[in-house]
């Protein structure tokens, strides 16, 4: 459009020192604005010429800030939120059959699940997640949370072979997916999959069944594979075959397939889900914290496989910061590469963004900042102590930004957090709420206690 045209009416526009929009061209467009009208992003141009070309309802000046596409978080246990510290520096294995299972069997509830995901979509917003994958029983709980806050979700809904406190067998599971989606099939926020527990935890009969479904319905599966050595181990003894090549010969992986962890991986895991086009989903703060492994970042991206990050729950993290996330992996793929240069900022930043929305099938609506894509916008300001000076954004961004930095959220185009203020969730409510289920889980039995 030529100066000379009538500008165009939007709703909103941006005007930022830096846009990072995450695309391949690794851009990084200086005094730059973006321009939104019902909930989608109409237009991207230098500052200079905005005003040209845009009428808004609204302008926003962010002159010390970098705007990036909300985070996306593609792994977590939300309600886990409420367990926060409550069973620390134990292995795998221990935490969950000792100390987590009994705690969620006595506690868990409609209520324990909606009021602890409301505590952590309190947190990510503030940290600037505006999407996140989560598998967690009571998921029309944490459906309803979302759609209040306005936050972008995707529920895995859990199937386990034995009884939980949520459903008696997988086919009860596979059931309350079904009917889910066709309770959320509508919305634009919420969107369904399966959430196969773990190779361990689910039968062949039922991963089967599980998939039929999943490919009726066009639904991703999420599923925790190969996230510790004697998960392998313990199957290979077992079955005489590793959980991936079972999960391979089962029709499982393929493009709709997330593994979550992936920290052991050899050279014929490597080859299944390059062959499949099979995601993983690395979550390496948790991973780090119960001594899990180290998931081969850099390898597997060399072999052309998309990996995601996700912070798994706050009772395995302890915390749900996308950014710590972000410079952990980097660090990590460093180190575990003996490789500088392995994950370089820009490639960790899309990780936490269009590489996430791609393993959720959601990369045509977000992941980006890109003219057609909705509004999905995190602005971080770039004039904190840690973050100057400023010669690479995108540098600091995952090597010194910190959560609190986080100003402006907007999920299709409605703004969600308010320099550092929440605007659709009540904190001071959740604070309350919170300290109440403190009480509570800290006068339960601890297990194993005969007192």
């Amino acid at each position: 459009m030529s100066p000379s045209e009538h500008p165009h009416d939007v709703d909103l526009l941006i005007h930022a020192r830096w846009i990072i929009p995450a695309t391949d061209d690794q851009a990084i467009l200086e005094h730059h604005s973006i321009a939104v009208r019902n909930g989608t992003i109409t237009g991207l141009c230098a500052t200079a010429q905005s005003k040209q070309l845009f009428r808004a309802n609204r302008e926003v000046t962010l002159d010390q800030h970098a705007l990036i596409p909300g985070l996306v978080n593609t792994h977590g246990h939300a309600g886990m939120s409420l367990l926060r510290g409550i069973a620390d520096d134990l292995p795998l294995h221990t935490w969950l059959n000792d100390h987590i299972w009994p705690l969620e069997g006595k506690w868990i509830s409609e209520e324990f699940v909606y009021q602890g995901t409301q505590l952590a979509i309190a947190e990510m917003i503030r940290g600037g997640t505006t999407c996140f994958a989560d598998m967690y029983f009571y998921p029309d709980a944490s459906a309803r949370a979302a759609s209040e806050a306005g936050i972008r979700a995707q529920l895995a809904v859990p199937v386990i072979d034995f009884p939980t406190p949520w459903a008696a067998d997988a086919d009860e599971c596979i059931r309350k997916t079904t009917e889910l989606h066709d309770a959320w099939r509508n919305s634009e926020l919420v969107s369904t999959a399966f959430g196969p527990h773990a190779p361990y935890s689910v039968s062949d009969d039922s991963l089967r069944k599980m998939l039929t479904f999943a490919e009726e319905l066009d639904l991703p599966i999420h599923m925790h594979v190969h996230e510790t050595a004697f998960e392998v181990e313990d199957a290979v003894n077992n079955t005489g075959q590793r959980p991936l090549r079972r999960l391979y010969d089962l029709g499982l992986l393929g493009p709709r397939m997330l593994c979550v962890h992936a920290t052991q991986i050899d050279d014929d895991d490597m080859a299944l889900l390059q062959k499949t086009a099979t995601h993983v989903v690395h979550c390496p703060e948790s991973n780090l914290k119960l001594a899990s492994g180290f998931c081969p970042v850099h390898r597997l991206q060399q072999g052309g496989i998309n990996v995601a990050l996700g912070t798994d729950g706050a009772a395995s993290n302890n915390d749900l910061d996308m950014f710590s996330e972000m410079r952990t992996a980097a660090l990590l793929a460093k180190a575990c590469a003996n490789d500088a240069s392995a994950l370089p900022a820009y490639r960790a930043l899309q990780m936490a963004t269009i590489n996430g929305a791609r393993a959720m099938g959601l990369d045509a609506l977000i992941g980006t900042l890109e003219v057609g894509k909705r509004a999905d916008f995190t602005a971080v300001r770039m004039d904190s102590l840690n973050s100057i000076p400023v010669f690479n954004p995108v540098s600091h961004l995952v090597y010194s930004t910190q959560a609190s930095q986080v100003s402006h959220v907007w999920v299709n185009g409605k703004l969600l957090l308010n320099d550092g203020e929440l605007t659709t969730i009540n904190r001071r409510h959740v604070q309350e709420q919170t300290q109440s289920w403190q009480h509570r889980l800290q006068h339960t039995t601890p297990p194993g206690d005969t007192a």
